[in-house]
């Protein structure tokens, strides 16, 4: 049976259990041999991550050619007006390389300024 880990990924942590100079990574977080992530969250992003040792499932949820749909919550600086989020039904440009158009809708909604507090990893 496959072992299935979730994890709640702090900022500023790499979504990988190599070292990676001197950012944090998932070793310092979990001690589960065999395991790995399926995805990744940017090291700047926090958030969900499941890490499995059935490496066909991780496949399938990591892998573009599989299209699995993704769904993230995001906050941003300032009101996303209609252009910035017709941008993003077109896919955008990132360090890694362009992303795969995204539907993207504003959700804003009333937020508890607490619930966004970050405790943040050094």
């Amino acid at each position: 049976m496959a072992q299935l880990i979730l994890f709640n990924k702090p900022y500023r942590v790499m979504s990988q259990f190599s070292p990676s100079g001197d950012k944090a990574t998932l070793a310092q977080f979990i001690d589960v041999p065999g395991v790995y992530p399926a995805g990744r969250l940017d090291y700047d992003s926090e958030g969900l991550l499941l890490l499995t040792d059935d490496g066909a499932l991780q496949h399938r949820i990591a892998h573009p050619s599989e299209k699995l749909p993704k769904t993230y919550w995001v906050q941003v600086e300032g009101a996303p007006n209609a252009e910035s989020v017709s941008r993003l039904s077109q896919g955008v440009i990132l360090n890694d390389g362009a992303t795969l158009p995204a539907r993207a809708a504003d959700s804003r909604a009333p937020v508890d300024p607490d619930a966004l507090a970050r405790n943040y990893h050094t």
